[in-house]
């Protein structure tokens, strides 16, 4: 009975002892999982840490990067800006430059083409008894300008004065001739004659003038001169 007894307690304590050591493993099996949860966990911390600062660097960068295109765009609005700048300068000198012209063509019409037309219309048997300059006159809210009117008793010269003649200022002019009555109509009884002067005239525009019947005037040394020759015969309006 005794024995018996002994065999079930050694039997029992074999048991516990059993059931303590897998208590044991599992505790440690636990452990051990909670040790590599938390490295993982760490790891996964680290990794989350390592991205949001790579992030935080990638956005800084591209912060950067947009700085630096701002920065190039604004130098380009400045260097836009500078060049418009250049540019009105230039236009403002351009502007300097034709009114020197204007005051240029007007001293070129005043101190020689007005002078000179006196003799050079005299010497194709134009008396002249009176020169005008920059004639204007309106009508139904239209208007003409002549910028020299050369007149006697029977013939009228309309003189257009230019810096430099084109096919274009003759053609303007050839329509001007046909309104100088209608707009001075008291000259409708004489005889109208043009002429074109300037500073420089390329031969074929000389020649085109010419051809249709306008007095060529053009700047020769200190003096103007008459292109035309001694046959030409000039048009009547």
């Amino acid at each position: 009975m005794e024995e018996a007894l002994t065999l079930d307690a050694l039997s029992f304590f074999k048991e516990v002892r059993e059931m303590q050591k897998e208590t044991e493993r599992r505790f440690q099996e636990t452990e051990r999982r909670f040790q590599e949860t938390e490295r993982l966990m760490k790891e996964r911390s680290a990794e989350t840490e390592r991205l949001m600062k790579q992030q935080s660097q990638d956005t800084d960068r591209k912060f950067q990067d947009t700085d630096r295109k701002f920065q190039d765009t604004d130098r380009k609005f400045q260097d836009t800006d500078r060049k418009f700048q250049d540019t009105d300068r230039k236009f403002d000198k351009t502007d300097i430059l034709i009114g020197r012209l204007g005051n240029r063509l007007g001293d070129f019409v005043e101190g020689m083409v007005k002078p000179s037309a006196v003799r050079i219309f005299q010497e194709r048997g134009i008396k002249v008894h009176q020169v005008s300059r920059g004639v204007e006159a309106e009508r139904d809210k239209k208007k003409i300008q002549i910028d020299l009117l050369v007149v006697n008793d029977v013939e009228l010269v309309a003189v257009e004065c230019k810096s430099s003649l084109s096919i274009d200022d003759v053609n303007e002019h050839l329509e001007r001739l046909t309104k100088v009555k209608i707009f001075l109509p008291q000259y409708r009884d004489m005889r109208v004659m043009g002429a074109v002067a300037a500073m420089v005239i390329p031969e074929n525009v000389g020649r085109y003038a010419y051809k249709k019947g306008l007095f060529v005037l053009c700047q020769k040394g200190d003096s103007m001169v008459i292109l035309n020759d001694d046959k030409f015969k000039p048009a009547l309006w």
